[in-house]
């Protein structure tokens, strides 16, 4: 069946933000400028400002969902589900989980390329299968459990590729690399908590996915907001980037942008992309399905790559390729991708009726649970 014109403007929607996302955030990591007072030009090193606007971007959904169900509402007959009441404070513990996820990516991006940071995201599978396992008594299949071995594979791939490119590289010191890659990868077993304590006490409220992205922005943004401040006064010595080696200085965030007014474009870009992303990803989910929306998720990974490549913010690796193909490989599997071409082989479709243990609506759900990755982006 052919897409619609308004489905294909959804999926191109959700690719070209979802791109913008990391590549925005990237593009302010690379700027130098002045700081406050006489203090030398500088990296813009903010990451916790960064993620400050990605939820800012969260809470605008929330502004989106409230528009969408006063449009509803006038018209002769009502078609959106507001979904049941409840308590906010649900979302206090994800937003939490995503708040530190979030800034730890934001710190990783830093020092790393902004292509490994989003194929590392991958990462999120491993963890959030076996947290499913542990914690929400879920059984996976056969080919989920191959798909999280087959992530894994991919993701050493990518940890080399960066290994081999980081020796030769001018913008990152190889102990950089490293360190960024890992970060990366534990900001996944975050996220995957996240999202179990979103399965286990969230999504049986039947929150509209709007509303529940938007409430974990609201928290996330008064959180890391007030966090600033004692922020300003911790001193991490070498492992900050800015002038008074503080965990964070905001102050010097916003003299940077006012002698460079570009970096101001790029957070824009990173906030109000978050917030298209989020919206044309529940789109995405229900005007054509959960399976689309994670192959344009995985697309996405090929733009920001083919984008860096083309601006020459990294180096072409051959490794790479081949890491990417892996990881999209151990996320399809994972993911139940491999079941419609099976059940076009004669031969092979007994294998996937035998090898079915949940329910196609479950499936969906569960292909549907990284709708708040920022950039996932978190």
């Amino acid at each position: 069946m052919a897409w619609t014109k308004y489905q294909l403007f959804l999926a191109g929607l959700m690719l070209t933000t979802g791109s913008l996302n990391t590549l925005s955030a990237k593009w302010a990591d690379m700027f130098s400028a002045k700081g406050c007072k006489d203090d030398p030009e500088h990296k813009f090193s903010h990451p916790f400002v960064q993620a400050v606007g990605m939820f800012l971007g969260e809470l605008s959904c929330l502004a989106v969902f409230y528009l969408l169900l006063c449009h509803d509402r006038r018209s002769p007959e009502p078609k959106m589900n507001p979904g049941q009441s409840f308590n906010p404070l649900l979302f206090f513990p994800p937003a939490m989980c995503d708040m530190t996820a979030t800034s730890i990516m934001y710190v990783a991006l830093n020092m790393t390329s902004a292509s490994s940071f989003q194929m590392l995201r991958g990462a999120v599978i491993i963890f959030t299968g076996l947290l499913s396992v542990a914690f929400l008594g879920r059984r996976l299949i056969p080919s989920q459990w191959l798909g999280i071995f087959i992530t894994i594979v991919g993701l050493v791939i990518v940890g080399l590729a960066d290994f081999f490119s980081g020796n030769r590289s001018s913008e990152h010191k190889l102990s950089d690399v490293i360190t960024g890659d890992l970060l990366i990868i534990l900001a996944q077993v975050i996220v995957s908590v996240q999202m179990v304590l979103e399965e286990k006490f969230v999504y049986k409220h039947d929150v509209h996915p709007l509303k529940a992205v938007g409430t974990e922005g609201f928290f996330g943004f008064i959180v890391l907001s007030l966090l600033l401040i004692p922020m300003y006064f911790i001193h991490v010595g070498g492992f900050s980037d800015n002038p008074r080696q503080v965990l964070e200085d905001a102050l010097d965030a916003f003299c940077q942008i006012g002698h460079q007014p570009l970096i101001l474009l790029a957070l824009l870009g990173n906030t109000v992309s978050i917030a298209f992303f989020n919206f044309a990803g529940i789109s995405v989910t229900k005007e054509i399905s959960a399976t689309t929306r994670m192959v344009l998720d995985s697309l996405r990974t090929l733009v920001i790559w083919a984008v860096s490549l083309a601006l020459g913010w990294e180096v072409f690796h051959g490794l790479q390729v081949l890491g990417f193909l892996v990881l999209l490989i151990g996320a399809g599997l994972y993911n139940g991708l491999h079941r419609p071409l099976l059940e076009r082989i004669p031969c092979c479709a007994g294998l996937v009726s035998t090898e079915e243990e949940i329910s196609p609506g479950e499936r969906e759900r569960l292909l549907d649970a990284g709708r708040v990755q920022v950039a996932d982006d978190s």
